[in-house]
């Protein structure tokens, strides 16, 4: 395989019926001599909610950052069909600027900046758009940061760290947010997440990253029974055989 990576970013909306929205294999990040990435390989299909969970140093940022352009992999393949928009860690927003022109920002390059169907998705930020995003709750600065990633008009969207410092009653209803764009849009979602329960909740599928490798997948209900999982992410055994 070539030491350049491969990378097909915006193929039309959708992609191909029947391919993933997002296709990586063998992918391996480098920061100087230290190996952020070694070997990673998964995939979400159009439609999917897929999450990816380890704890904090696992490459989780960085795999998105790749998938992003944000960081250069050293080799493997990304193919991402269709328009993938990123929620940054952190959320990243322009605190003296409004929600709205926090909105518009995302659309940036489009002909259609109209942030109506954000509002229809998230209507909270419609009375809010006015106000400067510094002001904001923390909860309400993620909600602007999905919004301003909606405004792409994504095929797949990946939020990093939804959950980072936010009340749980907060976490909730930014799930169910997501939840009805995936089931009501079929927006695809790739949720990068610490919080396994959050996780394996919102999501049908979901990869463990430890360490920069890809150390177990499959069914978010299959990976909560397991004692293994379960002990390192979930606060204990299931009580169950694996």
């Amino acid at each position: 395989m070539s030491n350049v990576p491969e990378t097909a970013v915006d193929s039309g909306p959708g992609g191909p019926h029947g391919e993933s929205v997002i296709e990586v294999a063998d992918l391996v990040v480098r920061y100087g001599a230290a190996t952020a990435l070694q070997g990673v390989s998964f995939s979400v299909g159009p439609g999917e909610a897929v999450a990816l969970v380890g704890p904090n140093g696992a490459g989780k940022s960085t795999l998105v950052n790749a998938l992003s352009g944000i960081v250069r992999p050293a080799s493997g393949t990304i193919r991402i069909r269709g328009r993938l928009a990123h929620v940054p860690e952190g959320r990243q927003l322009f605190g003296e600027l409004s929600v709205e022109d926090n909105l518009l920002i995302g659309a940036w390059g489009r002909s259609d900046r109209d942030p109506a169907p954000v509002y229809a998705v998230l209507p909270e930020l419609r009375g809010l758009a006015r106000r400067k995003a510094a002001a904001l709750s923390g909860g309400q600065q993620q909600m602007v940061a999905i919004g301003r990633a909606l405004m792409a008009r994504p095929d797949v969207i990946a939020v990093d760290e939804l959950s980072l410092g936010l009340a749980p009653k907060v976490v909730t209803g930014l799930a169910a947010h997501l939840r009805a764009l995936n089931a009501e849009r079929g927006t695809a979602v790739l949720l990068i997440e610490q919080n396994a329960r959050l996780a394996f909740d919102l999501c049908s599928r979901a990869y463990v990253l430890e360490a920069g490798r890809m150390v177990v997948s499959g069914a978010c209900e299959e990976l909560a029974r397991s004692n293994e999982v379960a002990r390192a992410y979930l606060g204990g055994g299931t009580g169950e055989e694996p």
